[in-house]
C-alpha cells in the first residue's frame, strides 16, 4: 500500500497567533502608507501630533494598477525565460524535489537596460515621487488579493504539500502564515517568484525613480543620493546573483506562502526599503569627503562579512570536501548533517546577519542625523533578525536535539561578538 504524507495540525502558534495574525494585517500597511507620507512631508517627523495623513485622493491614481500589472507581467516573462540554469530544491516530506529556474540576475540586467532605453526616449521615471502612496495602496491590494487566493487553493493541495506551520484550522492565521509550503501553477512557483523579483527589483526601480526625481528639482544628483543607490543595487544585485542560495532558507524551506510573505515581498520590501531614497528628494543632505569615505567603508565591512559568511556556508553545505571549508572545525548532529563552529560561523552563530546590519546602518547615515525616519529600516530590520534568529534557534534545537546544546555553548554570541 502507498504510504500517505499526512501533514498534521498546526499546535504552537508564532507572531502573536490569531490575534497577531488579525492585527498585522491591519497595522502595517497603515505603516507603509504613514512611513510614506512622513518622508514627503516638509517636517519628516513620525513623532507629529496631529500625524501626517495622506489625503484620499492622494492614495489613487488609475495610472497605478496599470504599472503594477505591467511590472508584474514583466517579470513573469523574465522568470519563464530559458536562461540561466535550473536548480532542484530540499527534499520535501514525500522525498520529491521541485526545480527552480536560477535567472534572477539576467532579469536585473535586462530591466537595467529597459531603464537606460526609457531614459534615453525620455520617460519620466521620477513621475515615481508622485505616485508612491497610490503604488503602494495597489500593492498592498496586491497582497490581499494573493493571499486570499493562496488560501482557497490550498484545499486542493495534497496533504503533503501543507505548511507545518500554517495548518491550524483557523483561517485568520492559517491565511496570514500560509498553508501550502511551495504553491505552483504548473512549474510556475509563486512563492519563489515574490521572493526575489518583483519586490526586490523593484527597490532598485523606485531608487532610482527618486535619484531622477532629484535631478529634476536640483539639476543632478547629490553625493548621499547616488551612495544610498549604489550601495541598495549592490545588495539586490548580490541576492540575485546568488539567488540559488535562497532554496535553503527559512521562507522556502519551513514557511508557507500567506499574507505574511506576499505583503513582505510585493509591499513592504519595495515601499519601506526605499525610504531613504525618498527621504532625500525632500529632505537633501550635503556629504563631505570624510564622511563618505566612513560611510563607504562601512558598507564594504557590512557586505564583506555578509558575503564572505554566506558564501562560506553555501559551500559547505554544498561540498564539505571542498578545499576552502575542508579544515573547519564541525559536530557532528544525530541526522548525519554537520554545524561549523570554526571559521565565520564560529565567531557568532549569524554572521551574515551582522554584515546585513552594519550595511543597514551605511544606507541610513547619508540620510544625516536631522530626522528619525530615515533610521527606520535599521532599527525594523535589528528587530526583524532577532525574531528570525529566536525561529531559526527553536527549529534547529528541534531538529538537532543535544548538538545543538553543545553548538550553543561552543557559538555562545548570536549576532553581536561579546554583546548578544
Amino acid at each position: 500500500m502507498m504510504k500517505k504524507h499526512i501533514s498534521p495540525r498546526t499546535i504552537e502558534k508564532e507572531f502573536g497567533g490569531t490575534l497577531g495574525a488579525t492585527c498585522i494585517p491591519v497595522f502595517l500597511p497603515l505603516i507603509v502608507l504613514y512611513l510614506l507620507s512622513v518622508c514627503r512631508s516638509p517636517a519628516a517627523n513620525v513623532l507629529q501630533w496631529p500625524p501626517v495623513l495622506p489625503h484620499t485622493a492622494q492614495l489613487w491614481d488609475p495610472l497605478c494598477p496599470v504599472i503594477l500589472l505591467g511590472w508584474m507581467a514583466l517579470q513573469t516573462f523574465l522568470y519563464l525565460l530559458p536562461l540561466g540554469k535550473v536548480s532542484e530544491g530540499l527534499v520535501l516530506r514525500d522525498g520529491s524535489r521541485l526545480k527552480y529556474p536560477i535567472n534572477g540576475f539576467h532579469a536585473l540586467c535586462i530591466v537595467v537596460l529597459l531603464l537606460a532605453l526609457l531614459l534615453c526616449l525620455g520617460m519620466p521615471l521620477g513621475y515615481l515621487f508622485e505616485l508612491m502612496l497610490p503604488l503602494a495602496v495597489c500593492a498592498i491590494g496586491m497582497s490581499f488579493l494573493l493571499s486570499l487566493y493562496l488560501y482557497i487553493r490550498s484545499f486542493w493541495a495534497p496533504n503533503h504539500a501543507l505548511s507545518l506551520g500554517g495548518n491550524t484550522g483557523n483561517p485568520l492565521y492559517d491565511s496570514f502564515m500560509g498553508r501550502e509550503l511551495n504553491p505552483r501553477i504548473g512549474n510556475f512557483d509563486l512563492k519563489y517568484f515574490c521572493e526575489l523579483r518583483p519586490g526586490l527589483i523593484g527597490w532598485v526601480v523606485i531608487n532610482l525613480g527618486m535619484l531622477m526625481k532629484e535631478v529634476e528639482l536640483r539639476d543632478y544628483p547629490s553625493l548621499a543620493m547616488i551612495l544610498v543607490n549604489c550601495f541598495q543595487l549592490l545588495y539586490v544585485a548580490d541576492a540575485l546573483w546568488n539567488e540559488e542560495a535562497v532554496l535553503t532558507t527559512m521562507d522556502i524551506v519551513h514557511d508557507g506562502f500567506g499574507f505574511m510573505l506576499a505583503f513582505g515581498d510585493l509591499a513592504w520590501v519595495p515601499f519601506t526599503y526605499s525610504l531613504q531614497a525618498l527621504f532625500l528628494v525632500v529632505h537633501p543632505q550635503s556629504l563631505s569627503a570624510l564622511g563618505a569615505t566612513a560611510i563607504i567603508l562601512l558598507n564594504g565591512i557590512g557586505y564583506f562579512v555578509f558575503r564572505k559568511s554566506n558564501s562560506q556556508k553555501n559551500q559547505f553545505r554544498r561540498d564539505p570536501t571542498h578545499p576552502s571549508v575542508a579544515k573547519l572545525e564541525t559536530i557532528a548532529t544525530a541526522t548525519g548533517k554537520r554545524l561549523l563552529v570554526s571559521g565565520w560561523w564560529g565567531l557568532v552563530r549569524h554572521p551574515n546577519y551582522l554584515g546585513d546590519l552594519l550595511m543597514g546602518l551605511a544606507w541610513s547615515l547619508p540620510c544625516g542625523f536631522s530626522h528619525i525616519v530615515p533610521f527606520f529600516y535599521i532599527a525594523y530590520f535589528t528587530v526583524l533578525l532577532i525574531h528570525r534568529e529566536a525561529r531559526d534557534e527553536k527549529h534547529c534545537r528541534a531538529k538537532y536535539g543535544l548538538a545543538w546544546d553543545t553548538y550553543c555553548q561552543r557559538v555562545p554570541y548570536r549576532i553581536f561578538p561579546y554583546l548578544y
